[in-house]
């Protein structure tokens, strides 16, 4: 039975998984030599350098004086396992280390993937949607940084690298163990770390996230009704200007607020068929999306439930038949349901910005919400008072 150099027999798991990293591309990293590091050592740290360079210069120096063994003999202990240890060990305490992420960085996402559905008291249509969407985000982050200065991965006491110029996606990287890659030009770091059944933890770090996010989430749009879920691209079929004349200068209005306003809740009520759910769409597709807005089409299950990602800027919110969930907390009905509170709060802006980190992506978050519902007589009175509601418009005309 043979034995590798780190005591693992040919064949074992650890043995077999160092071989997959070096045919699947991976190369060993040798540290480099840097006189300024060194420098550094001799400026700040000399009490050690010279301690360690005497006891490096004391093996070999034991290694080459035996007198029980031949001088030749004594010459090719000089690269036996202990001396080869030994010198490994200067000569990574006089080089730099190689680049780690810097965890002090204040914004940082994460997903797992692949995301996994499934549906249980613990875990709702909405949670998966977020999860999805996260999921979506950093993939396409990383598809905009493109190629990474340097892949690094550390096993089994040992560094390894990915050339660069080799790299092609990070499906296609072995992960054995926890993977660095580095941009220098955007300053950003990825993490990823595998865990069971082959699935893996990726996160981004770097000083400011934000312009690479809505670059990646441009013209996202996210609908959930029920247990159906799609992410994808908003889509209306009607144009803003195949409505009436006086809507068309109601969305000349709120277009207006959505450039002043950091929140913005518009109702919009008539009888069925009046346009409501179209012109919603179309306010979306046309206004909101090229401002940068993500767009969530939410079911009344799922705003309930739901939390503006801290990660996003810019979100739109439409809610389709908001009479029926924000009910008058008068009726018996809605005594049964904490939704009204809850949409009551998104509107106060109370549920995602009560606390906030002192820096971060939060802080700038924009929130657009688009509401329609046939009459308003059976929304809460306090959904419709002064500061939550910004503008209101009754649609009449039958729209075909």
């Amino acid at each position: 039975m043979e034995f590798d150099y780190f005591g693992q027999h040919e064949g074992s798991p650890v043995n077999n998984n160092r071989q997959s990293l070096l045919a699947s591309g991976w190369r060993p990293f040798h540290r480099e030599f840097d006189w300024k590091f060194l420098g550094q050592l001799m400026l700040h740290d000399t009490q050690e350098l010279t301690q360690k360079s005497l006891n490096l210069a004391s093996s070999i120096a034991e290694t080459l004086g035996r007198n029980n063994y031949a001088w030749w003999a004594n010459l090719l202990n000089i690269v036996s396992e202990n001396t080869r240890y030994e010198v490994e060990k200067f000569w990574n305490y006089i080089t730099p280390d190689p680049l780690t992420p810097d965890y002090r960085y204040k914004d940082v996402l994460n997903t797992d993937t692949p995301i996994t559905q499934f549906v249980s008291r613990n875990s709702i249509p909405i949670d998966y949607v977020l999860n999805r969407l996260q999921e979506i985000t950093v993939m396409r982050v990383l598809k905009l940084l493109g190629r990474p200065d340097v892949i690094t991965q550390y096993y089994l006491e040992r560094n390894f690298y990915f050339p660069v110029e080799k790299f092609v996606n990070w499906e296609r990287i072995d992960v054995i163990n926890t993977v660095y890659a580095y941009w220098s030009k955007d300053d950003v770091w990825l993490q990823i770390d595998p865990y069971d059944r082959g699935r893996r933890h990726y996160s981004l770090m770097a000083k400011n996230l934000s312009p690479l996010i809505n670059k990646a989430t441009y013209d996202l749009a996210i609908m959930l009704s029920g247990y159906q879920s799609r992410v994808g691209k908003v889509q209306s079929q009607y144009m803003i200007r195949s409505f009436p004349e006086d809507i068309q200068h109601f969305t000349d209005i709120v277009q207006q607020a959505v450039l002043n306003q950091n929140q913005l809740a518009v109702l919009v009520h008539g009888k069925p068929g009046t346009g409501k759910t179209a012109w919603t769409q179309a306010v979306a597709k046309e206004i909101l999306v090229s401002l940068g807005f993500v767009i969530f089409i939410l079911d009344h299950d799922a705003i309930a439930n739901f939390v503006p990602p801290t990660y996003l800027e810019r979100i739109c919110i439409i809610i389709n038949e908001a009479d029926n969930l924000a009910q008058d907390r008068a009726s018996e009905v809605a005594q049964h349901s904490n939704k009204t509170e809850h949409i009551l709060s998104l509107l106060d802006g109370t549920l995602y910005q009560s606390v906030v980190e002192d820096s971060g992506m939060q802080m700038q978050q924009r929130l657009v919400v688009l509401m329609t519902c046939n009459t308003t007589e059976r929304l809460d009175p306090a959904m419709l008072r002064k500061g939550r509601v910004d503008l209101m418009y009754e649609f009449t005309h039958l729209f075909i």
